[in-house]
């Protein structure tokens, strides 16, 4: 845990999306938690919800909802697959699209998994001043998000910018 007086600690929502998977078997989901606490910031709240648009869409809308809530990590349902859905859930909510996330990582996924990187449909955004992450569901997948983008993005201290630091201006 950080105690750098520069860092500012976020709470962080994870939810993992899965039709086969409990909390018990959800690695992806406690990397994460582990990840984000490591890091010095605070699990705000964990679910694990089966690939249904509008379950996902209604968890996710509570976060945001909550000023409590700093960012949201979504794990899974990002693929091709008849159930994946959670691009379609989410992005509705977005006030705003950050592109260049899903572009970065099937570009840093293209060192690990080559041409299988396509197939993801990761995506990030800022709603109601919450950021919100969409990333795959396997573990690999949460560790390259989570460890390249971002980690350093919701820590003020990285230069020359990053996300935590606009957050007291989202609300302009």
């Amino acid at each position: 845990m950080s105690h750098d007086p520069l860092f500012e600690p976020l709470a962080i929502a994870v939810l993992t999306v899965s039709d086969s998977r409990t909390l018990a078997e959800d690695s992806s989901g406690d990397y994460l938690c582990q990840a984000l606490a490591a890091a010095g910031h605070r699990l705000a709240d964990r679910a694990l919800l089966p690939d249904d648009r509008y379950r996902l869409r209604a968890a996710v809308s509570a976060w945001i909802a909550d000023p409590a809530v700093d960012a949201v990590i979504v794990t899974g349902g990002t693929g091709f697959t008849g159930r994946d859905s959670t691009p379609e859930a989410i992005a509705p909510l977005l006030d705003r699209e950050m592109p260049g996330f899903g572009e970065l990582f099937r570009m840093l996924s293209w060192d690990e998994i080559g041409t299988s990187a396509l197939q993801s449909r990761a995506l990030a955004g800022i709603a109601n001043a919450t950021f919100v992450f969409c990333l795959p569901g396997s573990t690999s997948a949460c560790r390259t998000g989570w460890e390249r983008i971002i980690a350093a993005q919701l820590d003020r201290r990285t230069r020359p910018c990053n996300l935590a630091a606009l957050r007291p201006r989202l609300r302009e």
